[in-house]
């Protein structure tokens, strides 16, 4: 990365991380710095990749109310092109590669449960999966982006 953060540069991120809007000015109060020295460091923070900014959505005013993690068993040497077909299905957001039985873990959120079964059909689709496990998420009680 070749951009060391230090305690300051922590501090601008935690502050904009609670309230994305909050002004220069109010984090440099808050910090004991001036509104200059924050305004650089926010610049490096974005220009060195530790940082971006982007609008967090709430789902459910979107009407997202339903999610699952599945656990996908991959074709030997096809985990790249098994990635590469869920990234083109809209409701999985994230996925990961990880150790265990279960070579890839995706979430997918989607507007209710009949809309995971749909989601399911597709992932089933893709040649290179050979097993699924799914896990219905009932509720979610922290989801944060509150690194420090």
């Amino acid at each position: 990365m070749g951009y060391e953060i230090d305690n300051l540069d922590r501090g601008i991120m935690k502050c904009l991380s609670k309230d994305g809007r909050m002004s220069f000015t109010e984090i440099a109060s808050q910090l004991d710095v001036t509104e200059k020295t924050v305004r650089l460091r926010y610049k490096n923070l974005i220009d060195h990749g530790v940082m971006e900014v982007v609008g967090v959505v709430n789902p459910t005013a979107l009407g997202i109310k339903s999610g699952a993690i599945i656990q996908l068993k991959v074709t030997s040497r096809a985990i790249h092109q098994a990635i590469a077909a869920l990234k083109e299905i809209r409701e999985v957001r994230y996925i990961t590669m990880i150790t265990g039985p279960y070579s890839l873990l995706v979430q997918i959120a989607v507007p209710g449960q009949e809309d995971i079964t749909s989601v399911l059909y597709r992932i089933n689709d893709i040649p290179c999966i050979t097993e699924v496990n799914t896990i219905i998420q009932l509720d979610v009680y922290k989801n944060t982006y509150d690194y420090f």
